[in-house]
Formats: structure tokens, C-alpha cells, sequence
């Protein structure tokens, strides 16, 4: 079962730039949370939270200080600075139990191909897939075993087997992975020196 943590929010007042600055210099990061069926909500989430969150797919328990019940959202996107160093944003979507959603979900690799010590590469062009499941169910992560993979093989989104109850929607003939071959070295090839004639004179 996928994983639940709890974050604490606080209200925010749209538009108010002083006010993001403010709580920017004390920790907090402005946040949306948002969802079918669900009021929108502008809140302030603490950057710690944010920063030591779990590997892959987790659940979230927001706790908003002005509502009684917690909220039960995934992490949608994180906005950053210019520089992809700071987090300035994040949108939070809000679950409903019992109701599908299609949400990312990390792919992890196991395993050492055998094509690897033939001189193999491994390249990794999927490091995700979406998929569409309940909230309970989304995975953490979908590991995959590579072992098998020889020279110039290649592991498509067809050849995942998905936990029960998720459905991979991401094309099945889509590339996860391949094992290149080695490229050649370029064998130079001998020129025989060309035979310089002379001509002489008597």
C-alpha cells in the first residue's frame, strides 16, 4: 500500500506579494491545492516538508489549520526558480477514494543485464510511465527486472507487468530501455605506398 505522510498548510492570500515574501523568509512555500469535485484551497506549505519528502508516489495528508478534516492530496508539480535550485510553487491535487486518477509513476531498473558483459550499454529512455488507478493503489515505484536483457535488446512499455488493479496508459511501443551494442572501433586500413615511377634518360 502506498505510503501516507502529513504535511501542516496555512492559509493564503492570493495577489499578495508582500505576504509571499514574508512567509518565504520564514520557511513556507506558496501551494495550490485543487481537484475534481474538491473547493480550491491557496495555502502555504512548510519547505522543510517539501524537501524531505519520500522517494516516488506518496499520499499526503493536508492538514489545513482553518479546516477540521484533513485533505488527502498527491504531489502534482513543483515549480522552481531560473536557476531549477529553489522551489517556488508546488500544486497539490486532492484525491477522492474510490475514484481513479492517472498519475506518474517512477520506474526502477533491477537487475544487470547479461549484455552488459559483452560490452553492452544500458540507456534508460523511460524513467516513467502514467498510470491509472485508484489512490490506494497507485505504486511507489514500478521495478522492473533487466537481467535478461542481451546485446541489442529492448524493453518496451508493453513488457511491464503492472501491479493489480493499475492500468499503464503511457503506448505500449514506447522504449523503456535498451542495451546498445558496442560501437566498433574504426579499423584503419593500410594504403600500400603507391610505386613512383622515374623516368630516366639516356
Amino acid at each position: 500500500m502506498i505510503q501516507t505522510i502529513e504535511w501542516e498548510a496555512v492559509p493564503r492570500t492570493p495577489g499578495k506579494k508582500s505576504e509571499v515574501k514574508q512567509l518565504r523568509s520564514k520557511g513556507f512555500i506558496p501551494a495550490e491545492i485543487y481537484g475534481k469535485g474538491h473547493e480550491n484551497a491557496h495555502v502555504y506549505i512548510k519547505k522543510k516538508d517539501l524537501l524531505s519528502r519520500p522517494h516516488g508516489n506518496f499520499l499526503i495528508q493536508i492538514k489545513l489549520e482553518n479546516e477540521e478534516e484533513p485533505r488527502v492530496c498527491i504531489l502534482k508539480n513543483i515549480q522552481y526558480n531560473y536557476l531549477g535550485d529553489e522551489p517556488i510553487h508546488v500544486d497539490l491535487y486532492e484525491v477522492t477514494f474510490g475514484v481513479e486518477l492517472e498519475v506518474e509513476v517512477p520506474i526502477e531498473l533491477v537487475g544487470t543485464p547479461k549484455g552488459i558483459e559483452l560490452g553492452g550499454i544500458l540507456e534508460q529512455h523511460l524513467h516513467s510511465v502514467l498510470v491509472k488507478t485508484v489512490p490506494r493503489k497507485i505504486p511507489e515505484e514500478i521495478k522492473v527486472d533487466i537481467s535478461h536483457l542481451g546485446l541489442g535488446d529492448v524493453l518496451y512499455v508493453k513488457d511491464i507487468e503492472p501491479p493489480e488493479d493499475v492500468k499503464i496508459i503511457t503506448p505500449p511501443d514506447e522504449v523503456v530501455a535498451v542495451v546498445s551494442e558496442p560501437e566498433e572501433e574504426a579499423v584503419e586500413e593500410e594504403i600500400p605506398e603507391e610505386a613512383v615511377e622515374t623516368e630516366t634518360t639516356s
